[in-house]
């Protein structure tokens, strides 16, 4: 599909903030010929990039990131820039400065967020493959609300360098793909450690000694939450008679801290989000506006340049740091996220994987809940424990359920040990009855 083909067809999507006209193949690899979208929170040199905001108006990146760099050396074919929340922050894809991407499987909906460009890029055929962000889950949920495959490695498996910072400690790149054995392939090429993150591991750091026994942990508890809708528990269960088709052994499971992930998330998260989007203040790049003295020129261009998400979360995050705060909110908050990574490596000694819906309703109507942050942030519900423990996690497709005459894509999700990608490979391949 040439540029312009790309172009047309995204029209009436919006997947795309810039299709590239100077789209070149970078030599022979195992990429060689993919076509490969990638977030508009990606630093790829001399392309502009945004993270969906004002305030970065006009940026162009002076340097690759190192998934880039990976990319070209596998010689894929880097065809553009896909729109995203600004600075990852939603569920929606609502919440970009340069407007709403739409579900292609219904254009009056959602692709969910914050990567539903990516995703949406994906599932409407416009690339073979795609590079996103999750932070709480915005690889996942779009993969799920799209039809198409997401992946959130272990943390630190895939370097940050060159990613713009939403949430330091949560944020990893990842693929979108129709398959999963594209996800494995483009996971394997950006994977890997670098002196530019030090937070990057080796194969080395969590090795894969524990042999795969095809146990499956279910919590049924929290899956059965009031909040998650009928036709997702229908196509879980589904799901799990297929898993126990294909000879796993399912085990009920009781998590004493998992509930609380969503409230831990919510509590870090904005605090990182902060501390780092305290560098925009239009100095150096992006946005600036002249105001009295330097001061009124922050101001003025920090209200101007970022949007009512990001304002509210940078808000949140300030206040829970502050003096006579940061005790009873982020402190509480840390030590509940080690509780909750405790007991996902516990749950792993027994299970191999544990299986929950992606998200916990179809994709709603454009405008349906951007009113509504609380009811935005609950669709993170079981996406975010992944993020906190640091643990790998994957989106599959998992069949369509009917609403207006549209048929709107389902997923499930599988969560791995630290390390164990391998696993969620292995179990996706089975579940989409794909060769491995």
């Amino acid at each position: 599909m040439t540029p312009e083909e790309i172009k047309i067809k995204d029209k009436d999507i919006h997947a795309f903030l810039e299709v590239f006209d100077d789209v070149k193949t970078y030599g022979n690899g195992p990429l060689s010929g993919k076509r490969i979208a990638i977030k508009d929170n990606i630093l790829f040199d001399g392309h502009k990039v945004s993270a969906g905001s004002k305030i970065l108006l006009n940026y162009t990146a002076t340097y690759d990131a190192t998934v880039i760099m990976k990319l070209k050396e596998a010689g894929a074919m880097i065809v553009g820039r896909t729109n995203c929340d600004e600075f990852a922050m939603g569920s929606s894809t609502e919440n970009s400065a340069y407007g709403v991407t739409k579900n292609p499987h219904d254009l009056e909906r959602v692709p969910g967020g914050s990567s539903g460009g990516s995703a949406a890029a994906v599932a409407g055929g416009m690339c073979d493959m795609a590079l996103g962000s999750d932070t709480g889950g915005s690889i996942r949920q779009p993969a799920a609300l799209c039809g198409v495959v997401g992946l959130k490695p272990t943390y630190g498996r895939v370097s940050r360098h060159g990613l713009i910072a939403m949430a330091s400690s949560f944020d990893q790149i990842g693929p979108f793909t129709k398959t999963v054995t594209d996800a494995e392939l483009l996971y394997n090429v950006i994977k890997g450690t670098d002196s530019m993150d030090s937070t990057t591991i080796t194969d080395e750091t969590y090795p894969n000694i524990k042999k795969f026994q095809k146990t499956i942990g279910i919590p049924k508890a929290f899956i059965e939450n009031e909040g998650v809708s009928v036709e997702v528990k229908e196509n879980f269960a589904k799901a799990v008679e297929r898993f126990k088709s294909l000879g796993y052994k399912i085990k009920e499971i009781d998590l004493k801290y998992i509930k609380y992930s969503l409230a831990v998330y919510y509590i870090v998260m904005p605090a990182e989000a902060s501390s780092n989007l305290n560098r925009f203040d239009g100095v150096k790049y992006g946005l600036h506006k002249d105001g009295e003295n330097l001061l009124a020129d922050y101001v003025e261009t920090r209200g101007e340049g970022f949007g009512p998400e990001v304002r509210r979360r940078i808000i949140l995050g300030t206040y829970v740091l502050s003096s006579g705060y940061y005790d009873a909110y982020y402190g509480k908050a840390l030590e509940a996220r080690r509780l909750i990574t405790e007991e996902l490596r516990k749950l792993f000694e027994d299970v191999d994987l544990m299986l929950t819906p992606t998200t916990p309703n179809v994709a709603w109507k454009v405008g349906e809940k951007s009113q509504d942050p609380l009811e935005m942030y609950l669709e993170d519900i079981f996406t975010v424990h992944a993020n906190i423990s640091g643990c790998p996690a994957i989106s599959l497709p998992s069949g369509v359920v009917s609403i207006d005459g549209k048929d709107l894509p389902l997923g499930i999700e599988l969560t791995a040990d630290l390390g164990r990608e391998d696993n969620l490979f292995a179990a996706g391949k089975e579940f989409l009855n794909e060769p491995y």
